[in-house]
């Protein structure tokens, strides 16, 4: 297994040199080719009280806005794919659903791998980029919004609860498991369950993993109160690691929105490259 077709989701200017330098750098390593795709939404319907008409000044600003933004981010994914040289399609669509679109979502789900960033936390809508880890079907590796610069994977955490989102993306990230230096399977409170005792929990995963290649080791621990997603991310710190492989939404995505989860504060505060799978 490897990845041939690997989709850059280049949704503003800000994002997409960093998008396109991440997903040219793994075309390199995997020798795949690579798919720009930009989503245009249709503005909603500007309205002028009190009679509520549409205003149709507002809309075309909006539209050309939107407009200059898709050109923006073209240039400069055609400008790096151009320097690089590697074999690459652009795709841009306009609809008002944005990446959620079904031509979209049909191109997305061609791919063997979608990268994207993370954004600012604290400024950006996470609507799209969670419809894509929800509704995609790939495994999508996000970029932190704090790393600019494409960087080597050596080392690998693998967040596992036995959960079938776990499992899918332990192998959807084959590629990078078996050229890492060390991967680690770390096992969170792990569950006792009637015919094992809670120590062997990812054991399976780890043969299994281990007759691909993959240097793995295997870690069970307590979380001790502290949340999930505060014990994955001192086990990024403490281990240096590169690459963090989880699923996600294990649970409802609107439980997660109301309630918070695993996937959405990591999502928040996000430390080391990602690839999360549902």
């Amino acid at each position: 297994m490897t990845y041939k077709t690997i989709l850059a989701v280049l949704d503003t200017p800000d994002h997409a040199q960093q998008i396109t330098d991440y997903a040219l750098a793994l075309a390199s390593r995997f020798d795949a080719h690579v798919l720009g795709v930009h989503a245009e939404t249709l503005a909603a319907v500007p309205l002028i009280a009190p009679m509520e008409i549409p205003d149709p000044a507002a809309i075309e600003a909006l539209q050309e806005a939107a407009r200059r933004e898709t050109k923006e981010v073209e240039a400069i994914f055609r400008e790096r794919v151009a320097r690089d040289g590697r074999s690459a399609d652009w795709r841009s669509f306009v609809s008002s659903s944005g990446y959620a679109a079904a031509a979209v979502m049909e191109t997305v789900r061609a791919a063997d791998l979608i990268v994207a960033s993370q954004g600012d936390p604290n400024h950006e809508n996470r609507s799209e980029l969670e419809n894509l880890l929800f509704d995609s079907g790939r495994p999508v590796l996000l970029v932190p919004y704090i790393m600019k610069a494409p960087r080597d994977i050596r080392r690998v955490m693998i967040a596992w609860n036995g959960s079938r989102e776990a499992a899918r993306a332990a192998f959807d990230a084959l590629p990078f498991l078996k050229t890492a230096e060390s991967v680690e399977i770390f096992c969170l409170d792990a569950p006792e369950r009637p015919n094992q005792s809670k120590e062997f929990a990812g054991v399976e995963l780890a043969a299994a993993l281990a007759r691909h290649g993959v240097n793995v080791t295997l870690t069970t621990q307590e979380s001790g109160g502290l949340s999930a997603a505060a014990a994955i991310e001192n086990r990024l710190a403490d281990k240096s690691v590169d690459l963090l492989v989880m699923g996600a939404y294990g649970t409802s995505r609107w439980w997660e929105m109301l309630f918070g989860g695993v996937t959405r504060s990591l999502l928040e505060s996000m430390t080391a490259l990602s690839l999360m799978s549902r």
